[in-house]
């Protein structure tokens, strides 16, 4: 039996939107199962910026549902976020609700960034709203200011697991070379 998720090894595979919508979808299904409001409370903050990159409107929807929690029963909850989900991950993210999405994630860290690294980031963006880069190199790019400021919350974001580059994360893909791991064990 061949494994369904064989092609996401080869290092050359990008993620499609149908990938990122059955990633989300299947991982709602996860919270359905578990029946406990604080899972849908963390998948609703773990997919915020994707949801977002998908439609501003629904997201706003989903919060005011989970916020709702106290008041109208969890059964019902769950089948009203999941048509709003649904209908949220129909649309397709554009360039302008990506950068969009990209301008919330940057004020969490813009404060922390001398002056060079703001007009670098700035520069990027363009970069990207010229489609000269994409949103995967985008996101890779603004990764390690994530990790350098320890944002836990924003590393958890599955934007980034499904819209970052993959090929270019060389630390992570495995070696077949002994040569390699000889070479990293002797440093």
């Amino acid at each position: 039996m061949k494994d369904k998720h064989a092609k996401f090894y080869n290092q050359n595979y990008r993620i499609s939107e149908k990938d990122v919508r059955e990633y989300v979808l299947e991982r709602f299904q996860e919270v359905k199962r578990s029946n406990k409001i604080k899972n849908l409370v963390k998948f609703q903050a773990a997919n915020k910026y994707m949801i977002m990159s998908h439609d501003q409107i629904e997201l706003k929807s989903l919060g005011n549902l989970v916020a709702k929690y106290k008041k109208i029963s969890f059964s019902r909850i769950l089948q009203e976020y999941q048509d709003h989900l649904k209908n949220a991950m129909i649309k397709e993210p554009t360039t302008k609700t990506h950068t969009n999405v990209i301008m919330h994630i940057f004020g969490y860290f813009s404060k922390n960034l001398n002056q060079t690294e703001k007009q670098i980031f700035f520069e990027l963006l363009e970069q990207f709203r010229e489609n000269k880069i994409t949103v995967g190199k985008m996101l890779l790019e603004i990764n390690s200011t994530i990790f350098r400021f320890d944002n836990t919350y924003l590393a958890s974001q599955t934007y980034f697991l499904l819209y970052s580059d993959l090929q270019l994360r060389v630390l992570f893909q495995k070696s077949n070379k002994k040569d390699d791991v000889d070479e990293f064990n002797s440093q």
